[in-house]
């Protein structure tokens, strides 16, 4: 049996529209111990959940600007990227189209900042925080970005 796709009242199938975001896990030695910078934001159902940063990849930049971008205005941090770690691609339904989005991750190493959600330009980040790495996994919302951290795990000891 093969699904169709969406379509609006009348029949027709939604339109496509395509987004890419990027964004990653940015790691700092705290106490000779390594954390990662992490946000907490509302899911469509008003509950928090902490997740990677990231965010739309703008005109002209490429997914690795846009992933220090993102990730110092969510977090505050300044990151320099070590390696890609990985993309993760999905669809959702929006009220009048389908979206495609695919999001860009990466492995940076912290080079300076504060930590604080406060300068967001979307307001979507409530909250970061420092997590120990060893324990990332499972505080983080979504089983990709839980796959992602341990394949920086496996960066990180050199095994990958």
């Amino acid at each position: 049996m093969t699904s169709q796709p969406p379509t609006d009242q009348g029949g027709s199938p939604l339109p496509v529209i395509k987004e890419v975001s990027a964004g990653g896990l940015v790691i700092d030695a705290i106490e000779g111990i390594a954390h990662a910078a992490v946000i907490a934001r509302r899911n469509r159902g008003g509950r928090l959940e902490w997740c990677l940063p990231k965010g739309h990849v703008e005109e002209g930049e490429t997914p690795a600007e846009a992933a220090v971008r993102e990730i110092l205005e969510e977090t505050g941090i300044h990151g320099q990227v070590i390696r890609h770690l990985g993309s993760i691609d999905y669809w959702f339904l929006g009220e009048t189209h389908r979206v495609h989005k695919m999001v860009h991750h990466y492995l940076l190493s912290a080079q300076g900042g504060q930590l604080t959600a406060d300068n967001d330009p979307d307001a979507e980040a409530e909250e970061a925080a420092w997590i120990r790495l060893d324990v990332l996994r499972d505080r983080l919302a979504y089983p990709n970005e839980r796959r992602l951290v341990q394949l920086a795990r496996r960066v990180l000891d050199g095994s990958a």
